[in-house]
């Protein structure tokens, strides 16, 4: 049974559905993997196997034919620390929160249930939110490719486990590139859906668009099933529909290669590493293999850094003010200073970022009228060291705040657009090195489709999952 843990998702959810493998045979063998694997990576501090046990058994019970058992048929899945699960602690990596128990799931949650998954741990996540996988309750989580540097955030715990196989799938939930640049860092793949794709953890500001929940995975058509298993209606969100979009799994095979495909180093405005811009350039010969016309362009960002740090910070502030005032001594400075940001800035500033936003978001649909896809690093460095709270600068330019370095993730989630984050390719030391594949909203089955076959050539899909290492992967 050991070796089911390098099986994909559909492989094993296809035993599942033939009773070839039942769902506790497989919470059995996860616990011995996470046992061994975690203990270095530190992906999964909040474990609950004889919870996903009684969960085994009662699909088990209530649906006796296996086929009956939803699209995921009974298969675990790791559920970030930013939701939800009944009966289990929601830490938001905070001391504040470190011993608080959901009574009920989340909307995302329950709806992955309702297609059969078995949540049976929690993975590790930034003190609220932040691009490092560090905070004070359970520690820093360590990448499996060189468990000396970071996984990347706020997703990381859910991509390290994906990449040292600890999960088959696990969910994550993106604002400025929480399960992007994650996937970049450990070589994995990650969904930003359109929003209202899948439902919220009854969201404290119900229209904002700008945070998402999605699905990660080790390979594309992986992540495909996982977001089916995730689409769904919430009367909570308003930005959900009841109705379902054909399934993204099928569709992959629907759709031809792209025609033309943009590439844009730095979106025209970022400092990004030289290293980086070697790999995902070189990246875009697979693209180019398929018969694309690849070129070098990208909308006009200019203005989106300014309106996301507005607007996060109002979002930040919104959400968080409250706990500020009566926690601040347990709140690290960074979340201190951009609650405190969203409360001092203007009307005039937020109105401001709203226009600009605004302005990109016009910008970006008529790029897309002459472009299939954009094409853009997942990060703007490889992964760092494990030790560093954030990166203090990128190929000579000084950074300023704790998201600075995600800039090039963050740009994007201001247009609203879908995105598939996956692997371009190793670097120098054997590190993964990743890219966003970014497409007109509502165009996630076309988007799958081309990162499938971007994939196929890429090849960093069928060496997971890896045997977590101290040093840098072997190439």
């Amino acid at each position: 049974m050991n070796d089911i843990i390098r099986w994909t998702a559909r492989e094993v959810v296809d035993l599942l559905r033939r009773g070839e493998v039942s769902p506790l045979e497989l919470v059995k063998t996860l616990e011995e993997h996470v046992a061994d694997a975690d203990a270095e990576v530190n992906a999964l501090p909040i474990r609950f196997f004889d919870q996903a046990r009684a969960r085994a058994e009662a699909l088990m019970r209530s649906c006796p034919d296996p086929a009956d058992r939803g699209l995921l048929a009974g298969l675990p899945v790791a559920i970030k620390d930013y939701n939800d699960v009944a009966g289990q602690r929601t830490t938001f990596g905070s001391p504040i929160f470190a011993d608080t128990v959901a009574e009920t799931s989340d909307a995302m949650v329950r709806v992955l249930e309702e297609n059969g998954a078995i949540a049976y741990a929690k993975s590790n996540v930034p003190e609220f939110a932040g691009g490092h996988t560090y905070n004070e309750v359970f520690g820093a989580s360590r990448n499996p490719w060189h468990l000396g540097r970071s996984v990347g955030g706020s997703s990381g715990g859910a991509a390290a486990c994906l990449a040292a196989g600890s999960a088959w799938l696990a969910t994550g939930n993106d604002l400025g590139g929480s399960l992007r640049t994650p996937a970049g860092f450990n070589g994995i793949v990650g969904v930003r859906p359109t929003a209202g794709r899948v439902p919220r953890r009854t969201p404290a500001v119900p229209f904002d668009t700008l945070w998402v929940e999605g699905p990660m995975a080790r390979n594309v058509a992986d992540a495909a099933l996982m977001l089916d298993a995730m689409v769904g209606h919430d009367a909570h969100d308003p930005l959900t529909r009841r109705e379902r979009p054909a399934s993204f799994l099928a569709s992959l095979e629907r759709y031809d290669a792209p025609a033309r495909v943009a590439y844009s180093p730095d979106l025209g405005v970022l400092p990004v590493d030289q290293g980086v811009r070697r790999v995902t350039r070189d990246a875009l010969a697979h693209f180019a293999a398929m018969g694309a016309e690849v070129v070098e362009a990208e909308p006009d960002f200019g203005g989106a850094y300014d309106a996301f740090q507005i607007l996060r910070a109002h979002l930040i502030a919104t959400m968080h003010a409250s706990t500020l005032e009566r926690h601040r001594e347990l709140i690290k400075p960074d979340i201190v200073w951009n609650i405190e940001k969203g409360l001092t800035q203007t009307v005039a500033d937020v109105q401001w970022a709203e226009r600009a936003r605004g302005a990109l978001v016009h910008r970006v649909t008529d790029f897309f009228e002459d472009h299939d896809v954009l094409v853009v690093p997942s990060a703007p460095l490889p992964p760092f060291p494990v030790e560093w709270a954030s990166p203090a600068q990128i190929d000579g330019t000084e950074l300023t705040t704790y998201i600075d370095w995600i800039a090039i993730t963050f740009c994007i989630s201001l247009t609203g657009c879908p995105v598939v984050a996956l692997p371009a390719g190793l670097d120098q030391e054997g590190l993964p090195i990743g890219v966003q594949l970014v497409g007109r909203p509502g165009s996630e089955a076309r988007l799958l489709s081309y990162a499938a076959r971007f994939e196929q050539g890429v090849g960093i899909a069928g060496r997971l999952p890896i045997t977590p290492r101290s040093e840098g992967a072997v190439r």
